[in-house]
């Protein structure tokens, strides 16, 4: 996701407006998820405060490129429910289920 306040903005009003919540930006976390040596998925998690939401008090988005030649952008959201606990175990809980997905 590019780090620019427009972009978090819009972030911020889509996790309140799905969510039914406010949505604050709290911080950026640098992740890379890596198995048997090779990175799986490296990039910046944007780390957003919840207000008002019955389960979760954080959610964490990024986005990645996606498509033919990496032309497309896919982004990702995930609340901080178990066993989602930080922006690292987001990214993996993502990863496992684009897989799944991915298998089906």
């Amino acid at each position: 996701m590019a780090n620019n306040r427009e972009c978090i903005e819009r972030v911020e009003l889509a996790l309140g407006h799905q969510h039914n919540c406010g949505a604050f930006h709290r911080a950026i976390v640098p992740v890379h998820e890596a198995f048997r040596g090779q990175t799986l998925w490296r990039g910046d998690v944007e780390v957003f405060d919840l207000t008002g939401h019955p389960k979760a008090k954080r959610a964490y988005a990024w986005s990645h490129r996606e498509g033919n030649d990496d032309k497309g952008e896919r982004f990702v959201a995930g609340l901080e429910i178990p066993p989602v606990e930080s922006a690292q175990t987001a990214v993996k809980v993502a990863i496992v289920a684009e897989l799944k997905k991915r298998k089906e």
